[in-house]
């Protein structure tokens, strides 16, 4: 196993604004009875004016340094998962250094792995401790998906919420670490970022381009890319077969098992995926956490939120070895086998 890290403190952060799919029916044509069945979900939270990624990101920092008994300058490494920051540029995982009173001569970057992006980000804090010979790191997943759905469209604006997460992590070359992670192009989920008319599927003067008409979801489409967009079903299929693979591939590192391990904490983005995997892998279900059904997908976000909801919930406990795993956008897909350690 390579050098390691364990997890020392946890934090969250939601929005104040609750959308319950009985909300939702009234703009579009849904119901919680066609919803909740499908997803797993009742109701995510929505950013209002004065929340966003970066404030989130934040709050959800400042509580995990203190749950792990530590101060911002004690940070040596900031990863923020997010792929729907505040600004392309300054990054957010710099605001959040600043805000924080880190130290100068700490690497801080975003990166955009999308729901993979904490355990990517994870791996990616592990590389940069062991470089600048740091000890701690912290990896923020945080999302405000609310600005990137179209309510209109319900194979998106049912599932998604906002959020954030984060954690604190302490590397240790006796740690119980080990990562798998990977990525299979592809246009299943595509979000707009800073446009550059790549999808338009025009030439300047008007006339039809076809070999910019796009893949997956976008293509034959001649509209610019305004929102959130998913194939649901293809996705699916993605997840219920990645989600075994990444689980297996990982305790084959640490020559753990399903029933040596205490706790499986995927990606929340829909109860039907986890309980497909479950039912393949033939697990304990009470080793597969849950809590999509009060947040929604909240992409980078889900899998920290799921750990500080659990941490809360009193079903943490220190020397718990969790296996984290991510699939999403990209297709990207990573998991990480990992300690908890009661700060």
């Amino acid at each position: 196993m390579m050098e390691g890290l364990k997890i020392l403190g946890l934090g969250s952060a939601i929005p104040s604004k609750r959308v319950h799919n009985d909300d939702l029916a009234k703009l579009v044509d849904t119901s919680d009875e066609w919803i909740f069945p499908r997803t797993g979900i009742h109701e995510r939270r929505f950013c209002e004016k004065d929340e966003s990624a970066g404030t989130l990101a934040l709050k959800a920092a400042k509580e995990a340094v203190a749950d792990a008994g530590l101060k911002g300058e004690d940070i040596g490494v900031i990863v923020v998962a997010t792929m729907s920051p505040d600004f392309s540029t300054p990054s957010l995982a710099a605001i959040v250094a600043k805000e924080l009173g880190t130290k100068e001569d700490v690497p801080v970057l975003d990166l955009n792995a999308a729901c993979s992006g904490f355990v990517y980000g994870l791996e990616v804090a592990r590389g940069l401790l062991l470089s600048t010979n740091k000890d701690y790191a912290l990896v923020v997943g945080t999302e405000q998906l609310s600005r990137l759905l179209k309510i209109e469209d319900r194979t998106t604006s049912v599932i998604f919420g906002d959020g954030a997460g984060a954690a604190v992590v302490k590397r240790d070359a006796k740690a119980l670490y080990a990562s798998y992670l990977g990525s299979k192009g592809d246009y299943s989920i595509m979000a707009p970022g800073i446009y550059t008319g790549a999808f338009d599927g025009f030439y300047e003067d008007g006339t039809e381009n076809q070999e910019k008409l796009g893949e997956g979801v976008s293509a034959g489409k001649h509209e610019k890319l305004d929102h959130l967009v998913m194939d649901g079903k293809g996705v699916f299929l993605f997840a219920i077969d990645i989600v075994p693979h990444c689980i297996e591939k990982v305790l084959e590192k640490t020559g753990d098992s399903l029933e040596t391990v205490q706790h499986v904490v995927c990606h929340q983005a829909n109860s039907r995926i986890i309980r497909n995997v479950v039912r393949h892998m033939k697990a304990d279900p009470k080793k597969f956490f849950e809590n999509m059904e009060y947040f929604g997908n909240t992409s980078g976000a889900s899998i920290p939120m799921a750990l500080k909801d659990m941490q809360e919930k009193g079903l943490l406990h220190s020397g718990d070895k969790l296996v984290l795993v991510g699939f999403g956008s990209g297709l990207t897909y990573a998991s990480a086998e990992i300690q908890y350690e009661k700060a």
